[in-house]
């Protein structure tokens, strides 16, 4: 395949590349950004057609027009791949959350925002394009790094809310943080996790509000 070729193949895949100094441990090789990033591009407009599970190393290659051989020496295995390319959702969604959660006043309704939109995004990322969900599955089962470091950045972020709470009185002081924070994270945890959502799509209209309201009721001083 001509590099021209190439070129066009990567551009049809629409997403934003994240080079790998974001994410060390997935990748390796020289530090060629453009090219990496390139690989993901392609990678994901491939796994989009055919499947994440079904797709080997030897197809991307076919597919982008290098050797296997060169794109190893950017990643390590097609994981590798996925990893940077489930980052990239995952922190689209967590953008999501924050934006909405942006200028809120009362952290009751920054609460409330929070829930929606993790349910929202997650919904639209993951199972708008049934090809994409292939990676979460994968990383969601096999508990990726990627997914680790979102988990913990999202609790990081309840947790600032709890404590933003309790410093204007709308929240309850009595439990410890850390214990009230790993309770609602629990409660909210299926609309966080792509394999348990799928069985909880018919609820996911109603669900974020009532599950905030039932956690608000039991914030209350």
């Amino acid at each position: 395949m001509s590099k021209t070729t190439t070129t066009t193949t990567i551009a049809t895949a629409s997403i934003t590349p994240t080079t790998a100094a974001t994410h060390p441990s997935t990748a390796r090789g020289p530090v060629d950004h453009e090219v990496r990033d390139q690989i993901v591009v392609a990678a994901t407009g491939h796994f989009r057609l055919y499947g994440y599970e079904k797709t080997t190393v030897s197809d991307l290659a076919k597919a982008i027009g290098f050797s296997k051989a060169y794109i190893y020496k950017f990643f390590e295995s097609k994981q590798a791949i996925g990893e940077l390319i489930c980052a990239n959702c995952l922190r689209e969604i967590e953008s999501d959350v924050r934006t909405a959660m942006e200028g809120v006043k009362h952290p009751s309704e920054k609460l409330r925002r929070m829930l929606k939109t993790i349910v929202e995004s997650s919904l639209r990322l993951f199972f708008e394009d049934r090809k994409l969900y292939d990676i979460a599955a994968s990383a969601a089962t096999e508990n990726w790094e990627s997914v680790r470091t979102y988990e913990d950045r999202i609790k990081m972020l309840l947790q600032d809310v709890l404590r933003q709470g309790r410093e204007t009185g709308e929240f309850e002081r009595k439990t410890p943080l850390d214990e009230a924070a790993a309770a609602i994270y629990l409660v909210i945890r299926p609309y966080l996790n792509p394999l348990i959502l799928q069985y909880s799509l018919d609820s996911t209209t109603d669900a974020p509000a009532q599950l905030s309201s039932l956690i608000l009721r039991s914030l209350s001083p």
